[in-house]
């Protein structure tokens, strides 16, 4: 697994076959339990016939050497993120997906899907089979057109928007408006759009409408400005929808980043995007599946946490990046498959649409 963050193998220190198996045994163990393991605890699970004192041994070299920790309240010990990354490069034995997880993986990306649901399928595939929060870079390089779209009103000043994307891809939003709008506004809003937009960037239907209201303001009048309160609500996402996450309470029920400040400041980071993206940027531009343990991601809020992403492409092409993000103590060896078919089979219907 390529990491350009992570401590590189040859600036480690060599670990015997006894240390490598005693770390393995422990971070397993810990990854499964959540508690901090002493060496009683190893001198059965490692496999190895040594003595407890032997094993106590090994655990404070193997602490000395950056790959563990004490907690202050225990004599046990955890893995430091040093610790987790010589695991899961050299140690781990990853799993593959199981046949009734693949074949739901591969039902939800059969369906006939938009691409913007595709990724949102995506995201809640990935946060169900690993009960931590899923995140989606959208596709970065696609060009969306507006080909069609069509508007029905409904109850409590809702609207539905069918919008026809790309020729094929057709999109279902319900926004919400300032009034209530009849048959015929909705008709005379959308034969508008139709007639001036079609073939346009999408991104750029709301920029155009609010140039054209600004040249025309002495001119303004009421269709103008029925316009402008759709455009917001509608096409105002796809300037502001850089990724998405699914799964954010998944993460109280990890001991580790449940602290409410910790919490607060993750949630924080998900709505504000910015630190997000820095990360996601940094996986999309990178070669192949990335992982970034705790501090290696280089924001302080992510530290109790690990993010695995994988790249999606569309036309061999790398459109975006789709991963997960949990407590450093999770299941690699089932999470990192998970991520990887994902991004293979979402890829796969992308080609297909």
């Amino acid at each position: 697994m390529n990491d350009s963050k992570s401590t590189s193998l040859k600036d480690v220190p060599i670990l015997s076959e006894r240390a490598q198996i005693l770390l393995k045994t422990l971070i397993e163990k810990y990854i499964d339990e959540g508690h901090p393991v002493g060496s009683k605890a190893l001198v059965n699970d490692s496999g190895l016939d040594v003595s407890s004192a032997t094993i106590r041994n090994v655990l404070a070299d193997l602490e000395c050497m950056g790959f563990l920790k004490s907690p202050h309240t225990s004599a046990g010990r955890i893995p430091t993120d040093m610790g987790y990354r010589l695991f899961v490069d050299s140690l781990v034995s990853v799993k593959q997906v199981n046949d009734n997880e693949l074949s739901q993986i591969q039902a939800v990306f059969n369906e006939r899907q938009s691409s913007r649901d595709l990724a949102l399928s995506a995201s809640g595939l990935l946060s169900g089979f690993t009960s931590m929060a899923s995140v989606v870079l959208l596709p970065c390089s696609t060009s969306r057109s507006l080909r069609h779209i069509e508007f029905l009103s409904l109850s409590d000043r809702r609207v539905l928007a069918i919008v026809v994307i790309n020729d094929y891809e057709v999109e279902n939003r319900v926004i919400q408006t300032s009034r209530a709008y009849s048959s015929n506004e909705l008709l005379h809003i959308s034969n508008y759009l139709n007639s001036e937009f079609k073939g346009k960037d999408i991104k750029h239907v709301r920029e155009s409408l609010l140039t054209e209201l600004h040249d025309a303001r002495k001119d303004i009048n009421e269709f103008m400005i029925s316009l402008i309160d759709m455009a917001d609500s509608l096409f105002a996402e796809d300037g502001d929808a850089d990724f998405m996450v699914t799964g954010k309470t998944n993460l109280l029920a990890y001991q580790e980043i449940g602290d409410t400040d910790k919490l607060r400041r993750l949630f924080e980071a998900f709505k504000g995007k910015k630190d997000m993206l820095e990360v996601l940027d940094q996986c999309l531009t990178a070669d192949g599946m990335q992982m970034y343990i705790g501090s290696e991601s280089g924001n302080n809020i992510l530290d109790e946490c690990s993010i695995i992403t994988s790249p999606y492409t569309r036309d061999g092409e790398v459109v975006g990046v789709l991963g997960i993000i949990g407590p450093t103590r999770m299941n690699y060896e089932k999470v990192i498959p998970i991520v990887d078919i994902t991004a293979k089979l979402f890829s796969s219907a992308l080609d297909f649409k």
